[in-house]
């Protein structure tokens, strides 16, 4: 069920905005209104829906207005023209104590450089949030031990930020946003100034967390890797203009254009492509398949399936089955070779 809905968002940096705009409603684009207007186009007729319980991963290169876009969801910036709206609320509508109230009950925000206030410890930054909507000591810090507890970091509860490392104090900001409970977590490039490996590990850990707690993520990345490895689906913008939006394989298999294509040429797509995406689908009244008694689930990885096909003992197709066990496919040889030889 689509939750957030951006409609036709149009965002243009300058002194006159509503002239440039006009420029762009009529096909010019962001170097030419630069050009002949000194304005700067940061969004471009950007229209989303945006899934309730779903990570939805916004990427491009620096300029593509990514960073602009996320920034709309939490109204740190309004649009030049265009609509949002949550569960079908619109929030460029409400004045500003309806706005607050709003940031502060359903939205958590987790920032690139961590944002921790370095004047308080552990504790104290994670229940911030639950301070500011004016809970009382005792439960703000028993919900702020559970989330320090649940992001790994029991016992650091005491130390300060310049006590902690880059991983772990992104665990700090994680479990602040997460205290409150919110509806939507907006992540602006929030693992980018880890480690490689850190980062990694932050990625896992977002994932599992999203497994139990089905909150509704919007996360902003220049990584392609990353947002193939976490997003549910992917918007890739361009010059703050919209691309393409698809899952992980359709943006792999099926690239928009040169710019996409160039972005996935040297993606592992053992790595992003499953099951359901490879597959010859079946119908429910197909009886003529046959297939070995191999039963591969719909959502299995390309890296999980080849090594079946390097046994011998496996002559036919392999079923693929759904969530309730029934059989939606098959996987044979050729559909393996054809995805990694194209």
């Amino acid at each position: 069920m689509s939750y957030i809905e951006i409609r036709n968002i149009f965002k243009i940096f300058g002194p006159d905005p509503k002239s440039a705009l006009e420029l762009a409603k009529a096909g010019s684009d962001k170097d030419e209104i630069l050009a002949s207007t000194g304005h700067t186009v940061g969004l471009h007729d950007v229209s989303l829906s945006i899934e309730q319980g779903e990570t939805f991963v916004v990427m491009g290169l620096s300029g593509s207005g990514k960073s602009t876009l996320i920034r709309h969801l939490n109204r740190l910036i309004d649009p030049t023209a265009g609509e949002v709206s949550f569960g079908g609320e619109d929030i460029l509508s409400m004045d500003i104590p309806t706005l607050n109230a709003f940031r502060r009950k359903r939205l958590g925000m987790v920032f690139q450089r961590f944002g921790l206030l370095p004047h308080r410890n552990v504790m104290d930054n994670v229940a911030y949030g639950l301070e500011i909507q004016g809970k009382p000591r005792k439960a703000r810090e028993a919900a702020a031990s559970k989330w320090i507890e649940r992001v790994g970091l029991a016992g650091y509860e005491a130390k300060f930020p310049d006590q902690l490392s880059g991983g772990m104090q992104q665990r700090v900001g994680l479990a602040r946003a997460l205290a409150t409970d919110p509806e939507v977590l907006l992540m602006d490039e929030a693992f980018s100034a880890l480690d490689p490996l850190i980062r990694s590990d932050m990625q896992d850990e977002l994932m599992k967390l999203q497994t139990e707690l089905h909150k509704t993520i919007v996360f902003i990345t220049h990584d392609l890797d990353e947002a193939l490895k976490i997003g549910d689906r992917i918007a890739i913008l361009k010059d703050g203009k919209l691309i393409q939006v698809g899952r992980p394989e359709e943006i792999v298999l099926h690239p928009a254009d040169d710019y996409v294509q160039a972005f996935t040429r040297d993606v592992n797509r053992g790595r992003v492509l499953r099951a359901r995406s490879i597959m010859r689908p079946i119908s429910d009244t197909d009886s003529s398949h046959h297939t070995s008694d191999v039963k591969i689930a719909h959502d299995t990885r390309l890296d999980e399936i080849v090594p079946y096909f390097l046994d011998s003992t496996y002559a036919l197709p392999f079923a693929v089955v759904d969530s309730d066990g029934c059989i939606i496919g098959t996987i044979g040889k050729s559909n393996v070779l054809d995805v990694i030889n194209k």
